[in-house]
C-alpha cells in the first residue's frame, strides 16, 4: 500500500508540472521534439557525465531528456542542501546509498527509493560520492533555481 501511495503522489507531482508547463509559453516552446533513445543509466559512470560546475563541486549531472512539462537527467554525486522555488523534483535511486535530507529529515538511501520533493521542499545533503540517482523535475528546472540553506 505505501508503494501504492507514493506511486500516486509523484504522478500527482507530475502531473502539476505538466499543468504549470502548459501555462508557461516560453517553457512549452523551448523544447525540442522527443526522438525514441535508450540510455541505460546504471551503466552511466561519472566519466560518462560532463565536469561539474562551479556551483555543485561533487555533483556530476546530465540531461537526456528535454519535454514540455519535465526534464530527465542522471546525476552522480554528492550535493549540499537546497531547495528549487520552481520546480518539483521526483529523484529514483540506481545505486549508491547514504543520507539525504527531504524537509526536515534525513532519509536513508537504497537502490529502488523513490522521493518524491515538492517545489520548495529543502533536499540534498547526500553523503555518498557515487550515489547514482534519476532525477525528473517539472516544469523544467531554470539552472538559477538552486537555493543552497546553510
Amino acid at each position: 500500500m505505501k508503494h501504492l501511495r507514493t506511486a500516486a503522489v509523484a504522478a500527482v507531482a507530475f502531473g502539476a508540472g505538466l499543468f504549470a508547463a502548459h501555462l508557461t509559453p516560453a517553457a512549452r516552446a523551448a523544447a525540442a521534439p522527443l526522438a525514441p533513445a535508450v540510455i541505460d543509466i546504471g551503466a552511466l559512470t561519472p566519466a560518462d557525465l560532463p565536469p561539474p560546475n562551479p556551483a555543485t563541486p561533487t555533483l556530476r549531472s546530465k540531461t537526456f531528456v528535454v519535454a514540455d512539462g519535465a526534464t530527465v537527467q542522471a546525476q552522480i554525486g554528492t550535493v549540499v542542501k537546497h531547495f528549487h522555488a520552481n520546480a518539483n523534483e521526483i529523484q529514483y535511486v540506481v545505486s549508491g546509498g547514504g543520507t539525504e535530507w527531504l524537509g526536515d529529515r534525513q532519509v536513508p538511501l537504497h537502490p529502488g527509493l523513490l522521493l518524491v520533493i515538492p517545489m520548495g521542499t529543502p533536499h540534498g545533503g547526500t553523503t555518498d560520492p557515487n550515489l547514482k540517482l534519476l532525477a525528473v523535475k517539472t516544469p523544467p528546472q531554470e539552472p538559477t533555481d538552486v537555493h543552497p540553506i546553510p
